[in-house]
């Protein structure tokens, strides 16, 4: 039995919406897979109820404390042992579920995930993982906003990360990692880019590093995984989100109504839309931790909780700590 943890009372729209992306998901996971909301029973009951009540593969896991999005990540963590957060995680740890995944305070998430699972050895730091979407594959960018200032080293690692994720949970057989930069010229770059340059072109990889990309290849299908560091990962990824929101609207005020319910722009808008992708993986700790939006949808939530599903199928999690082994 694969149990996945949900923190039920994370994110903009508790837990209406992470109850119901709980439900849709049984449609989709195997029989042998059991989602544990994590929260308040009293709400979540009631959100159950509105939905025709609890099925089976879904139970309830007690968590009176709300960790709040504007909360202090470590202190929150620190103070609220009883948060639906720290419980869900500590079920984890315990090897009461195989996965958590939250759309809450990323901060307190990223906070609980190292102080109970703790990294891998080998591993620095945890690096966020997001999927961008492109025009065939997504690519994997990493760190999304997990680490603000990223040591050579460091970024070293999130190659590592990446690689392990693409080939195992994205079926990238010999994934190919680049480093974005503002050329592709080894020269290019500040100290940290331009050393993290030098250890992945010198050093024995398991996979292909093609070497400085720039912010145009995340798009152009060339790459598997992306590394950079938290601060530009996530300057990216927020520019990306308002370019398809742009994108979207713009079709909807200029195209007609019955085109864009066609099939084929059907299959574009939902390339474009977040939800289609769930969550992002916490890359690096002692196991899975899937990070969402605070908006997450239904959608959203239940692709996340398959995105936790491969992750655990896969190995993710064991493989990152056997390659990073030689590290510790």
């Amino acid at each position: 039995m694969t149990r996945i943890a949900l923190d039920a009372m994370g994110g903009d729209t508790v837990p209406d919406a992470m109850v119901e992306g709980a439900l849709e998901s049984l449609a989709e996971l195997p029989a042998s897979c059991e989602v544990l909301l994590v929260g308040r029973t009293a709400d979540i009951e009631a959100a159950l109820d509105a939905h025709g009540g609890r099925p089976d593969r879904i139970s309830i896991v007690e968590a009176p404390e709300v960790i709040a999005a504007a909360e202090q990540p470590l202190a929150a963590v620190r103070g609220k042992r009883q948060s639906s957060v720290v419980v869900g995680l500590g079920l984890q740890k315990e090897g009461g579920a195989d996965a958590f995944v939250s759309a809450g305070n990323t901060g307190a998430v990223m906070a609980a995930s190292l102080i109970l699972l703790g990294l891998h050895p080998g591993v620095e730091r945890p690096a966020i993982g997001t999927l961008f979407p492109t025009d065939t594959e997504p690519v994997l960018v990493l760190d999304a906003g997990a680490n603000v200032d990223c040591s050579a080293r460091e970024l070293r690692g999130f190659a590592h990360l990446g690689a392990v994720y693409a080939r195992d949970v994205l079926g990238r057989p010999n994934p190919r990692v680049g480093l974005l930069n503002i050329g592709e010229e080894e020269e290019k770059g500040n100290a940290a880019v331009k050393a993290a340059h030098q250890l992945l072109s010198t050093e024995p990889l398991g996979f292909q590093f093609i070497g400085n990309v720039e912010g145009r290849d995340i798009l152009q299908c060339n790459v598997d995984a992306v590394v950079c560091d938290g601060f530009v990962g996530n300057v990216v990824l927020k520019f990306y989100e308002s370019v398809a929101r742009m994108f979207v609207g713009f079709l909807k005020r200029e195209v007609e109504t019955e085109v864009l319910s066609g099939e084929a722009m059907n299959r574009v808008l939902t390339k474009l839309d977040y939800s289609t992708y769930g969550g992002a993986p916490l890359l690096g700790v002692r196991g899975v931790c899937i990070i969402c939006h605070g908006r997450s949808s239904a959608r959203a939530i239940k692709n996340a909780i398959g995105v936790a599903l491969r992750s655990v199928e896969t190995h993710v999690s064991q493989h990152i700590g056997a390659d990073l082994a030689g590290d510790a």
